[in-house]
């Protein structure tokens, strides 16, 4: 009985464990490597979205590889950069190109949208940018380049942090779910085990006496 006794204490107590998430989950990413993986389909791989993020954060040439394996090589405009503007400069250039339906830029049509060139969008037209990194380097705001290529600043950003948001929240939660998944098939496996020491034993089935012959009957005389 007293191990029944401690058998139940120690399931109850399973069951009241809160689910807590470890620590390791606690968001401990890098500023850059995120700039990195929000832009990566943007530069048109990882390496080159490495180089821009770092070229404008630290004002050092930018090499970009094109799928053919061409480079293309450029000095940003500006100084070093902080992370935020990097994130800034990065979606405007982004944007303005949506604009010309250039979704999938080559890297002379990324240079071109930060530091100013012409262009020639797949359908023929040529367009020529005044550059992102120029016009802050010529002393604008963010706010003022965004108005001078017809975009909106703070629904750019809001829409871009939002996107890159929900990819963190459900990595995270995959994560999370994972871990759950775990704690609770351990908490399940014990409390089986627990059940099946509680259970009684089938008791046998008793035996039927064997029913006593009759004694034969004599006839009658």
């Amino acid at each position: 009985m007293v191990n029944a006794s401690r058998a139940a204490v120690l399931a109850a107590f399973l069951f009241a464990l809160p689910l807590v998430a470890p620590a390791h989950e606690k968001d401990s990413i890098p500023p850059e490597d995120r700039l990195v993986d929000k832009f990566t389909r943007f530069a048109g791989s990882k390496a080159n979205a490495e180089s821009l993020v770092n070229g404008l954060r630290n004002d050092q040439q930018v090499t970009l590889t094109s799928a053919q394996g061409t480079t293309t090589s450029f000095t940003p405009k500006t100084d070093k950069m902080g992370f935020g503007s990097v994130n800034i400069a990065l979606t405007l250039a982004k944007a303005t190109l949506a604009q010309q339906g250039i979704t999938r830029p080559t890297p002379q049509q990324i240079e071109a949208a930060l530091n100013g060139g012409t262009v020639t969008t797949s359908s023929g037209k040529q367009v020529t940018f005044t550059g992102i990194l120029t016009q802050r380097a010529n002393g604008m705001g963010f706010g003022k380049i965004a108005q001078a290529n017809g975009l909106k600043l703070g629904e750019l950003l809001r829409h871009k942090h939002e996107d890159f948001r929900h990819h963190r929240h459900h990595a995270e939660f995959k994560h999370r779910e994972h871990h759950r998944a775990d704690f609770q098939k351990v908490r399940f496996e014990r409390h089986e085990k627990f059940e099946r020491m509680q259970r009684p034993e089938r008791v046998e089935r008793a035996e039927r006496p064997e029913r006593p012959e009759r004694p034969e009957r004599h006839g009658r005389g």
